[in-house]
């Protein structure tokens, strides 16, 4: 007799694991930390350029809420768990608002208005990816999310 098992459950538990779509968590991690970072520099940035009362107000808030969620993030992915997808998908409306908030608010100028709508754009594009990303991985519950 042969040596190689031939029992069936033994390859469908293999078959099952290559199913699953592992999510590196290290990577996430690096683009929560960059959605953070931005976040911070949304709540810099009027007090680095001439601003008004409004931009300051907007860019402090949203800046803050931005660095807050993408933070949470961070914290799950450094404990091998999967970022949350609603958490990332408001960061992502977050940073559609930033994007947009200089045509709506009058900014003081030119360069804050630039600068917001920069740092909008990557918060919204990174976030979208971490919130696809996330939703797409189906790790086994009690795996950890690292590949």
């Amino acid at each position: 007799m042969s040596n190689t098992p031939t029992d069936p459950e033994a390859n469908r538990t293999t078959e099952t694991d290559r199913r699953y779509n592992t999510l590196n968590t290290d990577t996430m991690q690096w683009v929560s930390a960059i959605v953070a970072l931005a976040g911070l520099g949304l709540v810099a940035y009027p007090f680095i350029f001439e601003a008004t009362e409004a931009a300051i107000w907007n860019d402090t808030l949203t800046g803050t809420a931005i660095f807050l969620l993408a933070g949470y993030n961070f914290v799950r992915l450094s404990r091998d768990r999967l970022a949350s997808v609603g958490v990332a998908s408001l960061t992502t409306l977050l940073g559609l608002w930033a994007l947009v908030s200089p045509a709506v608010i009058q900014m003081g100028s030119g360069v804050l208005a630039t600068t917001t709508a920069a740092g909008g754009l990557i918060v919204a594009a990174l976030s979208a990816y971490n919130a696809y990303a996330n939703s797409k991985a189906d790790t086994p519950e009690h795996a950890p999310a690292r590949a």
